[in-house]
């Protein structure tokens, strides 16, 4: 996701690419299931455009205290279940007739220093969004040098990373590394001073070690793959990325799932095209220059829609969607 702003320049209750998500799968309606609530924008439009009724899923228990205040108001039509979008077919009985996914870190998250996700300020180095199993600080703690440069470079695309990843090593002898403000002082000793305009030289680092705390891409393609069960003919799985990492395997699960696949080189035989569950677009979405200058985190936002066919669901050649090569669980 791109680099936290200060608070003062965010509105975390406006969901980002909403309006498009609107006019794509218009018309909204029957039930809908928003995989990622957090501060529940797109739940609530969702219903506001005439879905009858939401299921709202989260990791985060959080996020189901804050909408206390408010939820009540739409009765049996919300509907909030605590679990990964990863497993979003088990929480449903009936097929549906939309999925909604708003991927990577939440507003309402970097926003709360205790939480450790963002670099702006001084707090616990955690970043665990279900507030449970390895946080960030334990993989600093714990992981070997190789490790650390591979996650750094894999995950948050950083050049620097065996440089950074070497720096942490030797720094943790020292004393541990539990915070985010010295984990940032390390990488800016790494990295040279950022020109104006160019983004913190702790934001790939830091989006690196979320992504592996958190299992993103793990989650995400198993998320993909469970909308396309969970989806009736005619549904919709409509997925807004925040980066080109994310944006890439949504981008490639469409073109395979639609038989839309980049076809072999001239000197292999034609491959025969799978049957397509989804009819999908060609290209991303961006957002308007208006809602840039609404909603500043919508800035490296791309959405991507596509509609359920009929065919039945089905494997997904994981090998095919250019997911980053460091699995942390073979290692």
């Amino acid at each position: 996701m791109a680099a936290a702003a200060k608070a003062t320049n965010r509105d975390p209750h406006i969901p980002v690419l909403i309006g498009s998500i609107l006019d794509a799968c218009a018309p909204i309606s029957g039930h809908w299931l928003d995989g990622t609530f957090g501060a529940g924008g797109y739940a609530r439009a969702l219903l506001a455009a005439g879905a009858e009724t939401v299921t709202a899923v989260d990791r985060d228990p959080v996020v189901f205290e804050m909408a206390a205040g408010w939820a009540a108001e739409y009765g049996d039509r919300l509907r909030m279940v605590e679990g990964t979008f990863s497993d979003l077919d088990q929480y449903v009985d009936e097929p549906l007739d939309g999925v909604v996914l708003d991927l990577g870190v939440s507003s309402m998250q970097l926003d709360q220093t205790a939480r450790g996700f963002s670099f702006m300020g001084d707090g616990p180095l955690d970043m665990r969004m279900s507030q449970s199993g390895t946080s960030a600080a334990d993989i600093i703690a714990e992981a070997d040098e190789e490790l650390l440069a591979d996650i750094l470079y894999q995950y948050g695309e950083e050049r620097a990373s065996r440089r950074i990843a070497r720096a942490i090593v030797a720094a943790r002898i020292i004393e541990p590394i539990t915070t985010t403000a010295a984990l940032v002082a390390i990488v800016e000793r790494c990295l040279p001073r950022p020109k104006p305009g160019h983004s913190h030289p702790a934001t790939r680092t830091f989006q690196a070690l979320r992504i592996a705390v958190n299992d993103e891409f793990g989650q995400l393609v198993a998320g993909l793959e469970a909308a396309e069960r969970a989806l009736k003919p005619g549904g919709w799985l409509a997925v807004v990325s925040f980066h080109s990492l994310e944006d890439r395997v949504v981008k490639r699960f469409f073109q395979e799932r639609s038989g839309k696949s980049p076809g072999n080189n001239r000197y292999q035989p034609e491959l025969q095209a799978d049957t397509p569950r989804f009819v999908a677009r060609n290209k991303s979405i961006p957002p308007s220059s208006d809602e840039i200058a609404q909603n500043t985190r919508s800035r490296s936002a791309n959405l991507r829609v596509g509609k359920r066919t009929d065919a039945e669901a089905g494997p997904v050649d994981r090998t095919k969607l250019g997911l980053p090569k460091l699995t942390l669980g073979e290692r």
